[in-house]
């Protein structure tokens, strides 16, 4: 008998748990600072809200060694250490605005979400054995993600907040079910591209050196622009246009690896932003407010005013290289400094290298997500992982480019970092799927007895890392199954 087989790799879940303490621990550092920069002493329910956060971590800490122990051990640890940031950030805002008449405390209820968020993550860590079933409901996703979209155009749920209507009222609830909507969009963009990538990657005429698409290729990237330019218009809602639209064209490419696909999306986002600018006043507001900030015409406008933009670059440019410290700075004086603005009251604080420090963890969370979509096997589920991974970068990108007033504004928030339910539970239910799809990646593959033609020993083979052998498991475009079926049947 021979055997072939790969050296299984090491599930590194007890790495996990050392840089989950150190998450946990900077989490609860950020919130007792915070109490000793506003009140001069170390918060009383310091202990307790280190317990609680570090009790949420050890429950996905746990299900992953149960369901899932192959899984990327940084993802975790990292987006601890970004939600715990925020809730001590939040904190600091509650201690400033204490005393105000319609003060109503954040951290307690973020927290609350970070719970629920958590809550997802591990069910969607318990329950989806396999990314691969997602494939199932392509279709059913699509239908889920327009319907979601189109939620807050009810007339007895719909809401509109700042001029933008995007929010559904439940009772004394309020969601963003745009949030979700991304999540889906995503699943239903990676099951249809990884059917229709081989059209897709077709060359049409060469232009200039490029090789464009056909022209009966495009209708996928118009729809998408069509009904990115249809949540722009109807529902007043930039970032969510931008996000839908960046998201569809970044997995595109992936699918195709084809530039033309990205020059021609960009050239229709350009279109449709210059036309947005003319048409809509509120799409107008925002870029006057970029080019000019400091023109009291546009500081001093009634709506879409630079006021916000304006305080929040005097709030980072206070804080220096090195910041005033938690507890020291002045985030009640920056609008929504809790929710689009925390990455300015967080500059205050921290100062430059505090956000720079900040953007490492993001980019780091970012490079994993798209280290998983490379390790995955499976075409599905290297277009889920990149798909989800771009979705935090271009947040990410957005609200600090916003907030740097690099670009305009767009109502998005930095994820897992800023206050809102919505977004949090959201962002942790994309960590959870990063995660099942790591998981996949990373693990051992069976091992297949073969018999060699020539021989009439039996030959065991590993198909390596994130492949799978049996009718059950592997998809139709698995790597490993051709492979297999090449070199003979086991």
């Amino acid at each position: 008998m021979v055997t072939v087989s790969e050296h299984a790799p090491r599930t590194r879940r007890n790495v996990e748990l050392v840089l989950l303490v150190l998450a946990v621990a900077i989490s609860a550092g950020a919130y007792g600072l915070v109490g000793a920069g506003v009140n001069g002493e170390w918060p009383a329910q310091l202990y307790l809200y280190g317990a609680g956060f570090a009790v949420l971590s050890l429950v996905v800490h746990v299900t992953l060694r149960l369901r899932a122990p192959y899984a990327d051990p940084v993802l975790l640890p990292i987006a601890v250490a970004i939600n715990g940031i925020g809730l001590a950030m939040l904190h600091r805002i509650d201690l400033a605005r204490v005393g105000n008449d319609d003060f109503s405390p954040l951290a307690p209820r973020q927290l609350m979400w970070a719970a629920i968020g958590v809550g997802l993550c591990t069910a969607v860590l318990w329950l989806l054995r396999d990314h691969r079933v997602l494939r199932r409901y392509t279709f059913t996703a699509m239908v889920a993600g327009l319907a979601l979209l189109a939620l807050p155009m009810l007339p007895l749920i719909g809401t509109e907040i700042n001029g933008a209507r995007i929010w559904i009222s439940l009772g004394p609830f309020g969601f963003q079910p745009g949030e979700l909507a991304k999540i889906v969009l995503t699943v239903f963009f990676a099951g249809y591209l990884v059917t229709q990538r081989d059209n897709l990657s077709l060359a049409g005429r060469k232009v200039l050196g490029l090789h464009l698409p056909r022209g009966r290729d495009l209708g996928p990237i118009l729809i998408a622009w069509m009904a990115s330019v249809g949540v722009l218009v109807v529902e007043r809602d930039l970032g969510t246009s931008l996000l839908f639209f960046g998201v569809f064209v970044a997995m595109l490419y992936v699918a195709t690896e084809r530039v033309s696909w990205i020059l021609i999306g960009m050239g229709l986002f350009v279109g449709g932003a210059v036309i947005a600018w003319r048409i809509f006043d509120h799409v107008n507001a925002r870029v006057a407010a970029w080019l000019d900030p400091f023109d009291p015409a546009v500081y001093d406008r009634e709506l879409g005013s630079s006021y916000q933009l304006v305080q929040g670059m005097f709030g980072m440019s206070n804080g220096g290289l090195v910041g005033t410290g938690f507890g020291r700075g002045m985030p009640t004086l920056v609008p929504y400094s809790e929710s689009d603005f925390i990455f300015a009251a967080l500059g205050e604080e921290l100062g430059l290298a505090g956000l720079f420090a900040l953007l490492c963890l993001y980019m780091v969370l970012v490079q994993r997500g798209f280290r998983t979509a490379i390790g995955v096997r499976d075409g599905f589920g290297k277009l889920l992982a990149a798909g989800l991974a771009f979705t935090i970068a271009l947040q990410c990108f957005v609200v600090a480019g916003g907030v740097t007033r690099v670009i305009p504004l767009t109502g998005l928030t930095m994820p897992l970092l800023a206050y809102g339910g919505s977004s949090l539970v959201s962002n942790w239910i994309i960590v959870g799927l990063l995660l099942r799809i790591s998981d996949s990646a990373r693990r051992p593959a069976p091992a297949v007895q073969q018999q060699p033609p020539d021989a009439g020993a039996t030959q065991v083979v590993s198909l390596g890392p994130g492949a799978s052998a049996g009718t059950g498991s592997a998809g139709p475009d698995d790597d490993a199954t051709t492979n297999l079926r090449k070199g003979g049947s086991p």
